[in-house]
């Protein structure tokens, strides 16, 4: 048996933070803004993976309104989900992902960041897709006031 998920996140870029992607540090001037370390990728992922196994999504899982979750790395709310995925019988079979950002350029890291993910998951490499798109100067993403990012993924019964 098969479900697919997906995810979307969008957070403000800001001064005093770090810029987290995919559970990757990455140089630029601003961070992402958000309750957490606002890593868009990994809550798209959360979302993808819990809505795949019918699991509600990220806010229900780790609301922002717990204290517990204040400043926390993203990768813990992929590690959580991937247990509950694995208590409920699934596996994940593939993700697609696609990150919109003005800046910073994100071609250089695309190949680094399926590595990572590959690994955070368990997963081939091939079996994992990281594309990168502009926003063509069109609104916040554009004008490179956030950054945001879509996920589908494929869940197999285990």
């Amino acid at each position: 048996m098969f479900r697919v998920g997906i995810g979307h996140d969008t957070h403000r870029l800001g001064e005093g933070r770090p810029l987290i992607l995919g559970g990757l540090r990455i140089e630029h001037p601003r961070g992402l803004i958000g309750h957490s370390d606002a890593d868009v990728v990994l809550h798209a992922l959360t979302d993808a993976l819990l809505g795949a196994a019918g699991l509600g999504d990220i806010g229900d899982a780790f609301p922002d309104t717990d204290q517990k979750y204040k400043d926390c790395d993203s990768r813990f709310f992929v590690d959580e989900t991937l247990k509950r995925l694995r208590e409920n019988g699934w596996r994940v079979g593939n993700i697609d992902l696609t990150i919109f950002a003005q800046e910073p350029k994100l071609g250089p890291i695309k190949a680094r960041m399926r590595e990572h993910l590959a690994a955070m998951l368990g997963l081939s490499v091939d079996a994992v897709n990281v594309k990168a798109k502009t926003g063509e100067k069109v609104g916040a993403i554009g004008r490179a006031e956030a950054i945001g990012c879509q996920v589908i993924a494929l869940l197999e019964s285990k």
